[in-house]
């Protein structure tokens, strides 16, 4: 009996410490969220842009928000329902928020856009996709009904992945910070990227230090991309007429 009762004891004390550690994590988890957009925050400022000409399919959106340490703040959609959006952009949307995070630095972004031609054969960054894999554990951890909502199981882990075309971009504080990234999907990856921006625009979190646009020197999509080659070195595909002219027409990031 003895044995037993030192088991149950022992038992209680580990089960009451994964408890007090869990909750510290959680805590420091909403901690580092809290310079970042909350939950209705997110889903105003998004359906907002995607409820304006991008250049699409005009589909609903996901969105999701990573703090710098690659920690999911917030999932959100546009639609009625989780279903009214591509199901699969749900991850996709938080891999973008994690690599523009992942690659931006205080002083310079790079928007998943930017890295599209990079990353193709022959590439500077050949092999970067596969360089930092998706948790998918948290990716798919259920209920399923909790997705898109505040609860969302992605809230509070590290979602990992790349991705790199269109719909990704770190954010910026008026005071230059960089406090983590946005990750935009369920459309073409170039209205992708143009609801992002101005997502990211309507949020004030755009104040994008420097980057590899040679327009504006930002982390807008740049268009020079011709199936083989890019002269900037970042380009990207164009998609159709009217989400090129929609992304050429944004003025610098911030301004």
């Amino acid at each position: 009996m003895k044995k037993l009762s030192y088991a149950i004891v022992l038992f209680g004390s580990l089960a009451a410490l994964s408890a007090s550690v869990s909750a510290h994590d959680n805590s420091g988890s909403r901690n580092a969220c809290r310079n970042l957009p909350g939950f209705a925050e997110l889903r105003s400022a998004l359906i907002a842009a995607r409820n304006t000409p991008n250049g699409g399919l005009n589909n609903d959106m996901w969105a999701s928000v990573v703090n710098r340490d690659g920690i999911v703040c917030a999932v959100v959609f546009t639609g009625a329902g989780r279903a009214d959006q591509w199901p699969g952009s749900r991850v996709i949307s938080a891999q973008k928020a994690n690599t523009a995070n992942s690659f931006s630095l205080s002083g310079f972004a790079l928007s998943t856009a930017n890295l599209y031609a990079a990353v193709q054969p022959g590439g500077s960054l050949y092999g970067l996709s596969d360089s930092n894999p998706v948790d998918t554990e948290a990716a798919y951890k259920g209920p399923s009904e909790n997705y898109g909502a505040s609860n969302d199981p992605l809230v509070g882990k590290k979602i990992g992945g790349v991705n790199t075309f269109g719909g990704g971009l770190p954010l910026y504080n008026g005071a230059g910070l960089l406090l983590g990234a946005i990750g935009v999907s369920g459309d073409t990856s170039c209205a992708d990227h143009n609801i992002a921006w101005k997502t990211r625009d309507s949020l004030g979190l755009d104040h994008v230090p420097n980057g590899v646009n040679p327009a504006n020197q930002d982390d807008n999509i740049i268009y020079d991309f011709n199936g083989q080659t890019s002269a900037s070195g970042f380009g990207h595909p164009a998609c159709s007429t009217d989400s090129t002219s929609i992304a050429n027409s944004f003025p610098k990031a911030g301004s």
